[in-house]
């Protein structure tokens, strides 16, 4: 009986071996499960942490949409990026020969209106009756008249940036900001000191070159462009602290202030 209890105590042993290590391979199976997803997640957690560290990539102006879309996304943004190239250029070249001729030979509006008008009048005028001599078509001469909707949609948007420039004067003679009214005036100030050296014509034609040139050039090298123009940001921020520390915080906000600390 003795040998016979030996045996199923032995066999009760191996059940419970075989049973321990299903259970052990069970758990290693969930263990390197639970690794499995945990490095997963922290590869996931990786690459979020990378992608917003590219969404937080400084860019100029502290833009968020694609420098098309800033522009508005539509037939100026696609000139000004030269999307069309032919009519990119042949709009910066006009502007080039019409400046030519202003500043450098010394051209006047009016002048070049009527010898325009005159050589134009004057080809039209031989082409119709030199056509019925050489037996060709007369030219067709478009009728061209300016249509209502559009001249008063414009005509509405300048009313209403007009009415805000006006509002803007208003609110800044009313003496309600002092540092808005010193920052407005040596900002006039500026541009009077520049206006000094160029014409008004010449600055119109600066700016318009700049607008061809300057956006196209940041689009194509943006990547280049963005870490310079942060280094930059931050060493503004540096001297403007420091100017606010030494001079603005001193300035009062209004006439109000100015008088209160009189009276103290």
């Amino acid at each position: 009986m003795s040998s016979e209890e030996e045996q199923q105590h032995k066999e009760s042993e191996s059940l419970m071996d075989k049973i321990t290590g299903h259970d052990d391979t069970k758990k290693k199976k969930k263990d390197d499960s639970s690794s499995s997803s945990s490095s997963s997640s922290d590869s996931d957690d990786e690459s979020s942490k990378i992608s917003a560290m590219k969404n937080k990539v400084f860019r100029l102006f502290g833009r968020d949409k694609p420098l098309h879309k800033v522009f508005g996304g539509g037939k100026p943004a696609d000139l000004l990026l030269w999307k069309d190239k032919k009519l990119s250029g042949g709009i910066l070249g006009g502007v080039s020969v019409v400046w030519f001729l202003f500043e450098v030979l010394d051209y006047h509006l009016l002048t070049l209106v009527c010898h325009s008008l005159i050589l134009s009048l004057a080809v039209l005028f031989l082409w119709s009756n030199a056509s019925t001599f050489i037996n060709k078509s007369p030219p067709k001469i478009p009728e061209v008249s300016i249509p209502e909707k559009p001249l008063l949609e414009i005509v509405s948007a300048l009313r209403i940036e007009i009415n805000q420039g006006l509002a803007a004067i208003r609110d800044i003679a009313s003496g309600k900001d002092l540092k808005k009214f010193l920052s407005v005036i040596a900002g006039l100030w500026f541009v009077s000191i520049i206006s000094n050296c160029y014409s008004f014509l010449t600055l119109v034609y600066i700016l318009v070159v700049l607008l061809f040139t300057v956006p196209v050039a940041y689009d194509k090298y943006e990547d280049k462009i963005d870490p310079l123009a942060e280094k930059a940001w931050i060493e503004i921020k540096k001297q403007y602290a420091v100017l606010d520390a030494k001079v603005l915080c001193k300035i009062p906000r209004s006439i109000k202030e100015l008088k209160e600390k009189k009276r103290v």
